[in-house]
């Protein structure tokens, strides 16, 4: 019996898979063909509209109702996040005072597969009093709202997945589809680059990547305490172990600020290993550190000093001392940890 049962939970399993991918296949196709429906010059005057929203730093209206509001919202997020401003309006809020956020040089986007919503029926006319473009993305091109707009984007289907042909799937998914290619699409005429795409995407991993910089990590000089050259071992041993950094720097006796040395915890155990212990309580802070440590500037990419703490002439390190402009190059401005750099997820 056992047996049987693990045969029928298996039979069922690929049932759901195979039934899983044909509605997968069937939304895929609904979206090649209304690909082919698509009136090039339509898609030209819409992505016109928008190249000049962008220009005049005007913004991108998006509105629709049910399903469609729902989309709606999933192409204006897209296009603030790449650069264009752009905002979900409720159209039944824009009857009731809302309407007030639109100017005559935006664009409006109208999501409606019948095209006969009438909450959007009632905004077109105040829409174009306010010669506010307007773009319709309907499932029907001859309908209400196709006719009371400037552009018309095709995006009917044949039919829903769902099995009843009524709730809103292979529609909602073409809709979804032809946001996303017109704001791709924009990306590319706008030469939009990562950097740009970083600047409105500061918390995401490839912000952080292309904003982050050296001093905007590292622990600042003041929290650390300078070491003199003639400081001695258990002084420096104090100093480490009271800053809780794990490091400390040697200050050029002749120049405040200036970086002589770095001395970190490695640095402290080489020497205590290459000198015999009778000679310990002689050791001073010029023993201990790296006279000529490797150093990175304040605006240096918090990425690219990862990689010299990975790829550098000695071996990988944990501590970069970052410095400022001045005479030598070397005032020191803050001390950049691997630590802080993994609490920040670059790496």
């Amino acid at each position: 019996m056992a047996v049987v049962c693990r045969r029928i939970t298996a039979s069922s399993r690929t049932y759901s898979l195979s039934a899983l991918t044909r509605c997968l296949q069937e939304e895929a196709a609904a979206i090649a063909v209304a690909a082919e429906r698509l009136s090039s010059s339509q898609v030209e005057k819409a992505l016109v509209l928008l190249e000049r929203c962008g220009d005049q730093r005007a913004k991108l209206v998006i509105t629709g109702v049910g399903k469609s509001g729902i989309v709606a919202r999933k192409i204006a997020a897209t296009f603030s996040s790449i650069g264009l401003m752009a905002l979900y309006l409720n159209p039944l809020d824009a009857m009731h005072g809302d309407l007030g956020v639109v100017a005559q040089e935006d664009v409006c986007l109208l999501l409606s597969n019948s095209g006969e919503t009438a909450e959007l029926l009632e905004v077109l006319p105040h829409l174009k009093r306010r010669g506010t473009a307007r773009i319709a993305l309907v499932g029907k091109p001859d309908s209400s709202l196709a006719r009371g707009s400037d552009v018309v984007l095709e995006a009917s289907v044949d039919r829903e997945v769902c099995p009843l042909n009524l709730a809103p799937t292979a529609s909602t998914a073409v809709a979804m589809a032809i946001g996303d290619a017109l704001a791709a699409i924009w990306m590319e005429r706008r030469n939009i680059s990562p950097a740009d795409f970083a600047f409105n995407h500061p918390a995401g991993s490839l912000g952080k990547q292309l904003t982050l910089t050296a001093s905007d990590l590292m622990v600042p000089v003041a929290k650390v305490q300078p070491l003199q050259p003639n400081t001695s071992l258990q002084e420096v041993i104090c100093k480490l172990t009271q800053d809780g950094i794990g490091s400390g720097w040697v200050e050029d006796p002749s120049t405040a600020g200036l970086l002589l040395g770095l001395i970190t915890d490695g640095d402290l155990r080489r020497a205590l290993r290459d000198h015999s212990a009778e000679n310990w309580a002689s050791l001073s802070a010029a023993d201990l550190m790296t006279a000529d440590p490797i150093t990175v500037n304040a605006d240096l990419l918090a990425v690219e000093a990862i990689k010299q703490m990975e790829c550098n002439r000695r071996k990988p390190i944990s501590v970069l001392p970052v410095v400022g402009p001045d005479s030598s190059g070397n005032l020191l401005l803050g001390l950049l940890r691997l630590h802080d750099l993994i609490q920040a997820g670059l790496t």
